[in-house]
């Protein structure tokens, strides 16, 4: 099965309106990624975009008043039950394997020693998909996938239709936005 279904944008919330008007689109693809939510919404909002048949990939490095440790990641994986977890961190992507939820590394690609230290990462903890940003650079997205052999997603700062398309022929499996007039493509 190919990952993300073929889905070549991943629509990206930031609040319960974003994630209101995600659901209310119909073309968009099954899958979303819930980014800066309250633990205490949490379980309402994974659930009402499950009702809507949309799949959701939870940013756990975003989620206000849960600490991102093992025990966080079981309660995620057992409590809210997202189809798939995204973190800069390494142990949440294992605790996510663990799990069997989608584990996808989100690696900044600031410089070069962060590139470097993100593919150490990437070949210890070997996630399902790996989320680059900023996803305006076609060649890391296309040294990435010919280093790594991991599916990427690239993601922050695409902004127009011509930057999800040079992601995509540099290989990107997906693009992540919380541009609402990309969520469409």
């Amino acid at each position: 099965m190919e990952l993300f279904a073929r889905q070549r944008i991943i629509p990206a919330a930031h609040n319960q309106k974003d994630i209101e008007k995600i659901a209310e689109l119909k073309n968009s693809g099954h899958y979303m990624v819930m980014l800066e939510t309250h633990v205490a919404q949490l379980k309402s909002l994974v659930t009402f975009a499950s009702s809507t048949g949309k799949k959701v990939l939870l940013h756990a490095d975003l989620i206000n008043g849960l600490k991102n440790d093992d025990y966080a990641i079981d309660f995620l994986c057992q409590e809210i039950r997202p189809a798939g977890i995204i973190s800069t961190r390494g142990n949440v992507i294992l605790k996510a394997k663990q799990h069997k939820v989608l584990a996808i590394q989100r690696l900044f690609m600031i410089d070069s020693s962060a590139n470097t230290k993100g593919k150490a990462l990437i070949q210890k903890v070997q996630p399902d998909a790996i989320e680059l940003l900023p996803g305006i650079l076609p060649e890391q997205i296309e040294n990435m996938i010919r280093e790594m052999k991991i599916p990427v997603i690239a993601g922050g700062l695409i902004e127009r239709e011509e930057q999800v398309q040079q992601a995509l022929l540099a290989g990107a499996t997906a693009i992540t936005t919380s541009d609402k007039k990309l969520w469409l493509g």
